[in-house]
Parts: structure tokens; C-alpha cells; sequence
């Protein structure tokens, strides 16, 4: 079994997460290298599909962890993210002692550490081998689960009252991703590292197409990119992300497409858009400018 990686530098890190197929940014290396060494949680914004829960995954890929999602939602509540007691198996307990047993024995023995069901957070905090722990789309949830949340990313442990204080056995690396929708708590972000993710640039966004589909031609990669960034100008209901770019390179592979004219484009623009009036918008805006019949000039 190989040693787990202990990163030191930026380079480090860089080289680590490019090696399981992260291409970092800016100061994503940074940052997590940060959160390596504070040993503090790290809150990624930015908008969605530019790759803030690919990170989580490729930080759990380099670093040789285990990685424990916690998926948010609205409605998210302890019992599905911290713990919550296995009652079947209390009562099955409590169905087994003897008669003339008191409550406050059989309260003893209930509320015990076999008798808990553990949820992502828990998991996180109790595992003996140090993790990575992704909390997804925390904008999803209330302000409630928020103040819930600062005693884990504060001093890494949680408060249970029928056992106690219980303490991170080992450090886990975390993660909070947000889509922006709403603002966060201010007690939140105290307690985070902060990384902004953006949509990459061209040529950034064109290694990364590159990376994942490598057999794709120079020039119909490029163009690709160019037709994607050029998508996301318009005003749309959901701008392609990264990975619908990288599918869209391997559908054109699988398609063995020299080029893409507008044709091409109109066949697979569903790859890349996922909403009709989208589609409608980009083939008016877009699509007709591969035609190559809009770049005749009419004769003198």
C-alpha cells in the first residue's frame, strides 16, 4: 500500500491534482494546499459545473482519502446529515429486558453508541482513517442548518446529548461548495478558507477538453471552445458547463466529426443545452453563424 501524498508546496499540489486529471486555476492549489496545513474547512463559490465538486473528488483522488458527500437540500435537516438513533433496534432492546426493569437502566443501554445510525457529517468525524469531506450545495439549505454546522467546521467535532462531546479522531479535509444562490452567514464564512471558481478562460478550458479527450483534433477542439464561451455570453436559462464541454468533445469523437459545421452542431447541441428556449436562442445565435453560407460575400 502506497504512502498517502504529504504536499508541502504549491507545486505539490498543483502536480498532484493535474496527475488525477484537475487541471487547478488560479489559486485553487493554493487554497487547498491551506487547507492542508490550517487544517480549516474551504468554501468554494462559484457558478454551477465549473468544476467546485470535481475538486473535492480530485483532492480525495490525490491524497489517497476516502471521500464522505454530504448532497444539501432544502429541508435538510441533523437527522439526515449528522446522526439519528436507530429506533427499531431500541426497541427491540427495550422488548428484551426482563420484567421490573427500570427506565433509567434500560435509558442507559438505548441510548449508546450501537444504537446510532451515523449520516455523512458523523461518518466524517468518527472514521479512523482521515477523509475528505464534500458538503454539496450548502446554499440549498436554511441559516438553521448553517448554526448547526459551525461547532463541526470550528473545532471538528459535534454534541450529542444522550453521549456527549465527541471529537474528530482524525482531520478530515472539507469542502463547502455553493452555487451563489443565496448569501451565506458571516458566522459561516469566519470559519472558511474562500475559493472563487469561475468558467475558465479559452485556452485554460481548451487543456482541459485536451486532458479528458485527448484523441479530438487541435482545430475542432478549439472550436468547440470557442462556440462554448461564445454560448455563454448569451443570456440563457443554463450556460454549458465543463464537463457538457468535455462531452460534447467526446460525442463528436464517437460521431468522428472533422468539423463542425452547423449541421454537426444542430445534431448534438442537446449535449451541451438543456432547456428548449435555450436551444432555440443558441441555434438562431450561434448555430447560423457556422453556416457556411454566412460567410459568402455578396459579389461586387
Amino acid at each position: 500500500m502506497r504512502a498517502a501524498p504529504q504536499p508541502t508546496t504549491i507545486e505539490d499540489v498543483d502536480a498532484g491534482l493535474r496527475a488525477v486529471g484537475y487541471l487547478p486555476g488560479g489559486s485553487t492549489a493554493l487554497v487547498s494546499l491551506l487547507a492542508w496545513k490550517l487544517g480549516k474547512p474551504v468554501l468554494v463559490e462559484g457558478p454551477a459545473g465549473v468544476g467546485k465538486t470535481e475538486l473535492a473528488k480530485a483532492l480525495s483522488r490525490y491524497l489517497d482519502r476516502r471521500l464522505v458527500r454530504l448532497q444539501c437540500y432544502e429541508g435538510l435537516d441533523e437527522a439526515k446529515a449528522l446522526y439519528e438513533w436507530n429506533y427499531r433496534k431500541q426497541l427491540l432492546r427495550i422488548q428484551t429486558e426482563t420484567d421490573g426493569t427500570g427506565w433509567d437502566q434500560v435509558q442507559e443501554d438505548i441510548f449508546g453508541e450501537e444504537f446510532l445510525l451515523e449520516r455523512p457529517l458523523m461518518t466524517a468525524i468518527v472514521s479512523g482513517q482521515p477523509v475528505v469531506l464534500l458538503i454539496d450545495e450548502i446554499d440549498k439549505t436554511d441559516q438553521e442548518f448553517e448554526a448547526m454546522l459551525l461547532e463541526l467546521l470550528s473545532d471538528f467535532q459535534i454534541s450529542i446529548p444522550e453521549l456527549g462531546r465527541i471529537e474528530a479522531r482524525t482531520l478530515p479535509v472539507v469542502l463547502l461548495t455553493s452555487n451563489n444562490t443565496r448569501e451565506l452567514t458571516e458566522a459561516l464564512k469566519r470559519r472558511c478558507l474562500y475559493l472563487w471558481l469561475d468558467y475558465p478562460d479559452l485556452e485554460h478550458e481548451l487543456r482541459i477538453v485536451h486532458l479528458h479527450s485527448p484523441e479530438l483534433d487541435e482545430q475542432v477542439a478549439r472550436k468547440l471552445v470557442e462556440i462554448v464561451h461564445r454560448i455563454r455570453e448569451l443570456d440563457l436559462k443554463k450556460p454549458p458547463s465543463i464537463a457538457e464541454s468535455i462531452d460534447w468533445a467526446r460525442t463528436l469523437i464517437l460521431l468522428g466529426a472533422s468539423d463542425i459545421d452547423r449541421g454537426t452542431f444542430e445534431e448534438t447541441m442537446s449535449v451541451i443545452l438543456k432547456h428548449r428556449t435555450d436551444m432555440d436562442t443558441v441555434a438562431s445565435r450561434v448555430g447560423v453563424m457556422l453556416d457556411p453560407a454566412a460567410d459568402a460575400q455578396p459579389a461586387a
